[in-house]
């Protein structure tokens, strides 16, 4: 399974991708070590690392880094996708928001809704996928809010061609409208 609608078999390229589709997937259930030993690593704050700290803190108690749930929705992302899928990565993210704080014993989830689909102007054998995304917990609030771009490799033709470039494309590229050139798009 793909994980994109409408592809029941086999890898989901650019073309089988479409403004509009919705992904629901993952679980991810959280625990205090995880929380803390993340923190230790990479955040250590005092709301992260110390149970008597966190509840005099502005959350009331133990709570995980925005970017420890950062990472646990890309292991869910990565899971879910398995070795189909034809991404190269992404150029990144807009519009990240952590709006309730991740706690010991959430259960997370994710949904994802593909905003727009662009043809690379300059590499005909990509483009770029704009998928807003949202990390939940067991009572479906959002933890976690992004606007991801990623980048989608293009079916093959027969004989292992790339497809046609996108109209308009020359030797300056373009990632598309409103987004910059990039070499690797």
């Amino acid at each position: 399974m793909s994980g994109w609608p409408g592809v029941a078999d086999g890898p989901a390229y650019f073309e089988d991708v479409h403004a509009g589709q919705t992904l629901r997937f993952g679980r991810y259930e959280v625990t205090r070590e995880e929380i803390v030993e993340f923190a230790r690593q990479f955040d250590p704050q005092p709301f992260h690392l110390d149970e008597a700290a966190a509840r005099e803190s502005l959350f009331g108690g133990l709570v995980a880094s925005g970017w420890h749930t950062g990472a646990m929705f890309i292991s869910m992302v990565a899971e879910h996708m398995g070795p189909r899928a034809v991404t190269q990565g992404a150029l990144g993210f807009d519009d990240l928001t952590w709006p309730v704080p991740v706690r010991p014993g959430d259960v997370l989830t994710v949904e994802s809704t593909v905003v727009e689909t662009i043809p690379s102007r300059s590499r005909s054998d990509r483009g770029t996928v704009k998928i807003a995304s949202r990390v939940l917990n067991q009572r479906a609030e959002a933890v976690m809010t992004l606007t991801s771009l990623v980048i989608v490799m293009r079916r093959p033709r027969a004989g292992g061609a790339a497809p046609p470039a996108a109209p308009g494309a020359g030797a300056e590229g373009g990632a598309g409208a409103g987004q910059s050139s990039r070499s690797f798009q």
